[in-house]
C-alpha cells in the first residue's frame, strides 16, 4: 500500500469522484476502477505535496541550509529561511531560481547550487546580481560549462549556453529588470495595489520574463503563494495554453486525451468537481497533468 497514512484520504477522493461521476457529471476518463485509483493516488499525491511546503515551514531552520558552499544547503527550506528572517527579496529571488532550473530527479538541486554559489567563489545572492545582472550575465558565459546537473523536466529547454535561444543570463537580467529597483515587495505591492478579488491572476498577468510561459509563471507564482510570500491562491486551473493538465482534463471529462474541449467548458467542469472534491485548482491541475500521463496506474513524479 502506497503511504498507509493517507489511504483514508485516498478513499475519500475516490468516493467523491464516483459520487461526482453519478450524480453531478459522468467522468469518463475513470470509467475503468483502475484509473479512479490512479487519479485519487495522484491527488493524494499533490496534496502530500502542499503538505509538504507547511511542514518545512513549521520547524527551525539552521542558516546551513541557506549556504549554498554547506553540504546541507537546500533551496527550499532556504526560502523558508530567509521568510523567517524577513528577507524577502532573498526568498523571492531564490523561488525564482527553483522554477527557472526546477528539480530533476536525478541531480536534484545541484544546477542552482553551483549558479547560486557562484562555484565556490561566492554567492550571487539578491543585492549581487540586482547590483550587477550584468556582472551575472558576464560570469556565467565565462563559466556555464562547469556547471553540474540539468534543468528540471518543467525547464528541459532551457539553457546556459550565453549564444543559445533561450540563455539563463539573459533571462536573469530580464527577470531583475521586471522587478525594479526597488526590489520584491515594492513589486509585487504595485501589482496588487488596486486590490483585485484575484489576485493570483493579477499576478498572473504581470509576469513577464522571457522563457517563463504558462507553466513557469504557474510554478513560480504557487511557490510565492506557499511560502506565504504573497497571500494568493488559483482560482482557476490556467488551461488556456496549458498541455499536461488539459490533457487530463479532457481525458477525465470527455473520455480522450485529445478532445477538443474549450478550455473554459473545462475550467467550469473542474469548479464543479471541486464542489465535491474541496482540494483547490493548485492540487487538481497538477493531478490531471501527472494523471495523464499514466492514467491507469499510479507514478509517483518526482523531476
Amino acid at each position: 500500500m502506497i503511504w498507509p497514512t493517507r489511504d483514508a484520504q485516498r478513499q475519500q477522493i475516490s468516493t467523491a469522484l464516483a459520487g461526482h461521476a453519478a450524480g453531478t457529471r459522468p467522468l469518463p476518463g475513470i470509467a475503468d476502477p483502475r484509473a479512479r485509483d490512479a487519479l485519487s493516488l495522484q491527488i493524494v499525491a499533490s496534496l502530500r505535496r502542499e503538505d509538504y511546503y507547511r511542514l518545512i515551514q513549521a520547524r527551525p531552520i539552521s542558516p546551513h541550509r541557506a549556504n549554498p558552499h554547506d553540504l546541507l544547503f537546500n533551496p527550499e527550506r532556504a526560502v523558508a529561511f530567509h521568510v523567517t528572517n524577513g528577507n524577502l527579496d532573498e526568498a523571492a529571488w531564490l523561488v525564482f531560481l527553483m522554477t527557472h532550473f526546477a528539480k530533476p530527479a536525478d541531480t536534484g538541486w545541484l544546477r542552482l547550487r553551483d549558479v547560486y554559489g557562484m562555484l565556490g567563489n561566492g554567492v550571487w545572492d539578491w543585492p549581487s546580481v540586482a547590483g550587477s545582472p550584468a556582472g551575472f550575465e558576464a560570469w556565467l558565459a565565462a563559466n556555464w560549462t562547469a556547471i553540474r546537473g540539468k534543468f528540471g523536466n518543467h525547464r528541459k529547454y532551457e539553457s546556459l549556453r550565453p549564444d543559445s535561444r533561450r540563455p539563463t543570463g539573459f533571462v536573469v537580467k530580464e527577470y531583475v529588470r521586471m522587478i525594479g529597483t526597488q526590489g520584491h515587495q515594492a513589486f509585487f505591492q504595485g501589482v496588487l495595489a488596486n486590490g483585485p478579488n484575484d489576485r493570483f491572476d493579477a499576478m498572473y498577468g504581470a509576469i513577464n520574463v522571457p522563457s517563463f510561459g504558462r507553466l513557469a509563471k504557474f510554478d513560480y507564482l504557487m511557490l510565492l503563494a506557499r511560502y506565504g510570500i504573497v497571500a494568493m491562491q488559483p482560482l482557476s486551473a490556467y488551461l488556456q495554453g496549458a498541455t499536461g493538465p488539459s490533457r487530463g482534463a479532457n481525458l477525465l471529462f470527455a473520455g480522450s486525451p485529445n478532445a477538443n474541449v474549450s478550455p473554459a467548458q473545462l475550467q467550469q467542469m473542474l469548479d464543479d468537481l471541486d464542489n465535491d472534491l474541496h482540494v483547490g485548482m493548485a492540487v487538481l491541475e497538477d493531478a490531471l497533468c501527472n494523471w495523464q500521463k499514466e492514467p491507469l496506474q499510479f507514478v509517483h513524479f518526482k523531476g
